[in-house]
């Protein structure tokens, strides 16, 4: 199993599955989907209208890794709960990520 994290190509980004009007905002964990790929699950408050969800999963994560919320981007999934965002920094945000994902387990 690989993790959702991939720094490879010289990006930083995560595997984000996002459940859009759930009753709290939370990061639930690490999980795996039917093929064996790892991604990140959270939950938002936010509709999944006009891009609410979307900006309530930066604003989540930003605050988690204490990080600007300019600095997470989201590359992939605009429109559908599998997510892929991409994190602005180097080997320092990734190593913190990383971390912050290993404690998660």
């Amino acid at each position: 199993m690989s993790g959702p994290l991939d720094t490879s190509a010289g990006r930083i980004r995560l595997a984000v599955r996002l459940q859009p009007g759930a009753s709290s905002d939370e990061v639930v964990g690490v999980a795996l989907d039917a093929a064996g790929c790892a991604f990140l699950r959270v939950r938002v408050t936010q509709p999944p209208e006009g891009g609410k969800a979307n900006r309530a999963l930066v604003r989540l994560l930003a605050r988690a890794l204490r990080l600007p919320p300019s600095s997470i981007a989201l590359a992939a999934g605009h429109k559908e709960r599998r997510k892929t965002l991409e994190f602005a920094g180097g080997r320092e945000v990734a190593q913190r990520i990383g971390q912050w994902l290993g404690s998660m387990a």
